[in-house]
């Protein structure tokens, strides 16, 4: 397959959605099978080459992104069988498209994120979380089996149980490129019945949240703070999910569940027609203790003002059950609840803004490890190599084992600078 070094397709490769790094690729790849993504693995594996899986290009931090090979995973995007209970899919393919092809089945993924323009493969090597998480976990703990290319560019297939499978679920593309995903599936009902409940505190919020999934009355459970022309607004979006004629008792607004699925695409089109869209996107993720959540949400949302976030901007927060999720390499704090707390930030496009904003949210993250948090790290967090040992904790040998068995060149997916200095294939020292 051939490599391309047009200044097009490299300078495209060259930014994501996080608009804040740019790394220019020497070479842009686009295969259409295991095979051909194998070949370019080999082929760079044996120049030393560093190489980078991009699948709709939303990292927030130059995850995807390297000095080297860019692998445009684009055109790997077919969904290859669909059934009841299960969908084999290839890694470039967008989640709107599972979705789609599920629904037609009368099924859907048991977890879908809040946007649905992203990749499976990207969000299998992160973890992948929405508001249905506390109930099943992250979207990695849906997949049945998956086909990897690993760094010496051998194509592998695994599954749970298997040494493969526990390196590459949530491992941040470091022993492996997904190149095709099985995912389980759930029957759905028909429609959903959205709610917002509105909350004077996040403390207040966080608690009665807490108290849906321990009692399981809505299949969907998430927190928003928003700021707005009237001010602060803190709430908590739920949703029931059902088949007509059997219908929730308490109102709300009644959708169908596409519908429901898809309720961030008119906002992305506003912003895409503002041009927001294309500006920096200093966004902060990270995994908080119960037992010191609200502490934190409080002192965030305390510290906040309407610009640090954006006219489109909030705060997430949702809690999760750490016994549910059971991928080796995300990371949560060892309690039973874990809440996740995301800062999506929507500034102005101004560098030094975003600069500020980056320096804030490195901040912000240390301020939550001292109260036991955990990055998600999807976001713009800038991280040392001592913040990565950190991060693994206990599991930082055995990732480190996986990687030398899995890519002995160490060319794999550098952007998160884990291994090897960010983008490049140069070897990190002890506290870069």
């Amino acid at each position: 397959m051939n490599l391309s070094h047009d200044d097009g397709p490299r300078e495209a490769a060259s930014v994501d959605f996080g608009h804040l790094v740019h790394r220019r690729p020497s070479a842009v790849a686009r295969p259409r099978s295991a095979i051909e993504v194998a070949e370019v693995v080999r082929a760079a594996a044996a120049d030393g080459i560093p190489v980078a899986a991009r699948g709709r290009g939303h990292s927030g931090y130059g995850q995807a992104q390297t000095d080297g090979i860019v692998l445009d995973l684009s055109a790997l995007a077919e969904v290859h069988e669909v059934r009841d209970d299960r969908v084999v899919v290839d890694a470039g393919t967008g989640w709107r498209a599972v979705l789609d092809a599920a629904w037609r089945h009368g099924s859907a993924p048991p977890v879908l994120t809040d946007y649905l323009g992203l990749s499976v493969g990207g969000t299998l090597s992160a973890g992948g979380i929405g508001g249905t998480s506390f109930r099943y976990g992250l979207q990695t703990d849906t997949v049945t089996e998956l086909e990897v290319v690993t760094g010496d560019g051998v194509v592998r297939t695994c599954g749970p149980g298997d040494e493969l499978f526990a390196a590459v679920l949530g491992g941040l593309g470091q022993c492996g490129i997904i190149t095709r995903a099985t995912l389980r599936l759930t029957g759905v009902p028909e429609r959903v019945r959205r709610h917002e409940i509105d909350h004077d505190t996040v403390v207040s919020a966080a608690a009665e949240q807490l108290r849906f999934v321990e009692d399981g009355r809505y299949d969907f459970v998430q927190g928003q703070v928003r700021y707005g022309e009237s001010g602060r607004r803190i709430f908590l979006e739920t949703a029931t999910y059902y088949t007509p004629p059997a219908a929730p008792r308490d109102d709300g607004e009644d959708l169908p569940f596409p519908e429901f699925q898809h309720r961030l695409d008119a906002a992305e089109a506003l912003l895409t027609q503002t041009g927001a869209w294309f500006h920096p996107h200093p966004w902060w993720n990270c995994f908080l203790p119960a037992s010191t959540a609200t502490e934190f949400l409080e002192s965030l949302v305390g510290q906040l003002r309407a610009d640090d976030l954006g006219p489109a901007g909030c705060v997430l927060f949702y809690p999760v059950f750490t016994a549910r999720v059971h991928t080796p390499l995300v990371r949560l704090p060892p309690e039973p609840v874990a809440y996740l707390v995301a800062l999506l930030r929507f500034p102005p496009d101004d560098t030094a803004v975003a600069e500020r904003q980056v320096a804030d949210n490195v901040r912000l993250y240390r301020e939550a490890r001292d109260l036991g948090g955990l990055t998600y790290p999807i976001g713009a967090i800038p991280f040392t190599a001592s913040d990565w040992r950190h991060h693994f904790g206990a599991r930082w040998p055995r990732l480190r084992t996986w990687k030398e068995h899995y890519d002995p060149a160490h060319i794999l997916t550098p952007g998160p600078g884990i291994f090897t200095a960010p983008g490049s294939g140069t070897p990190r020292t002890t506290d870069d």
